[in-house]
């Protein structure tokens, strides 16, 4: 049984170089949990946020040293008491709060989910994040089809989910993103439009019928765009801009996550009926540097973890 765990953890909050490579006692699965060694682990705007100082709501006042990442897989190498499906040697895909950017992670059982064996591990860790958070917006939004869904920052992980979520429910997306990733968003099924001045009139000129809906991944300008462009605001989610949403009168993403949905997008992964981008992996001692890649926004796909 593991005392000790390497982890990428933080003791202060602020920039990405408060990130360290920590020696820590390694977590034990308790009733109800399995524990998680660690195999990948995806990086998204949640955690870099959580680093730098933000803390929503529902957490409680959470103690140093912190360690982000709240989507993995690996294989469980501990099972609690009270868990019934899982053994320890399972290949597993799942999520959590925090505490994923390291060896091993313990989270309820109810939080994991199979790995189909043609998931690579690096797509396996990195992908809770898009496909729940895409999903829980598009329904929060009431995306039919015969639609226009407008998607900022689409060649990111979220974005990559919701274009062929909105798509496979038979709407039209429209995908703001840089002119480098434009063809990225061709295969997945968006008819891409550049940032930058100018940008309402050209998504006009793609959805002369108007947009109904509009999925912020991006914030500033972006959401401004998607006020002048969408009519009814509850039907503006946005993930990047959470202290102005009340006022403005648009939505957060609300919903819990769970392993079916997780399972569901994997297996359509393992079929090659979903496409998913890992655009670069670090190792965990290069957890700082992982993280300013995030906060660049600007590649298309995920940026994944290896511990």
């Amino acid at each position: 049984m593991s005392d000790l765990m390497r982890a990428a953890a933080f003791t202060e909050t602020g920039g990405p170089e408060v990130l360290k490579m920590m020696e820590l006692p390694a977590p034990q699965a308790g009733p109800g949990q399995v524990r998680v060694r660690v195999r990948a682990a995806g990086v998204q705007p949640f955690d870099t946020a959580i680093r730098a100082g933000w803390m929503p709501g529902y957490l409680d006042d959470i103690p140093f040293p912190r360690i982000p990442g709240n989507e993995f897989a690996g294989v469980i190498d501990q099972v609690g008491p009270d868990v019934t499906g899982f053994s320890a040697g399972d290949e597993v895909l799942g999520f959590n709060v925090l505490n994923c950017c390291a060896e091993y992670v313990v989270v309820p059982a109810a939080n994991v989910t199979p790995k189909p064996a043609g998931v690579p591990w690096e797509v396996a860790g990195s992908l809770t994040a898009g496909v729940q958070t895409a999903e829980l917006a598009l329904d929060n939004l009431g995306l039919a089809a015969g639609e226009t869904l407008l998607v900022h920052a689409a060649a990111g992980g979220v974005g990559t989910a919701a274009v062929q979520i909105a798509r496979r429910r038979g709407a039209t997306v429209i995908g703001t993103a840089r002119e480098a990733n434009h063809d990225y968003l061709r295969e997945l099924g968006a008819i891409p439009v550049t940032y930058g001045e100018g940008l309402a009139d050209r998504v006009r000129a793609l959805a002369p019928g108007g947009v109904d809906a509009a999925l912020d991944g991006a914030g500033g300008h972006a959401l401004e765009v998607s006020l002048d462009l969408v009519a009814d605001r509850r039907r503006i989610v946005t993930m990047v801009e959470h202290d102005k949403a009340g006022a403005l009168g648009v939505r957060l993403v609300q919903g819990e996550r769970s392993a079916e949905r997780l399972g569901r997008y994997a297996r359509l992964y393992a079929e090659g009926s979903f496409s998913w981008r890992v655009r670069r992996t670090y190792r965990l001692e290069e957890a700082a540097e992982a993280h300013r890649d995030v906060e660049g926004r600007h590649g298309a796909g995920k940026v994944v973890i290896t511990p």
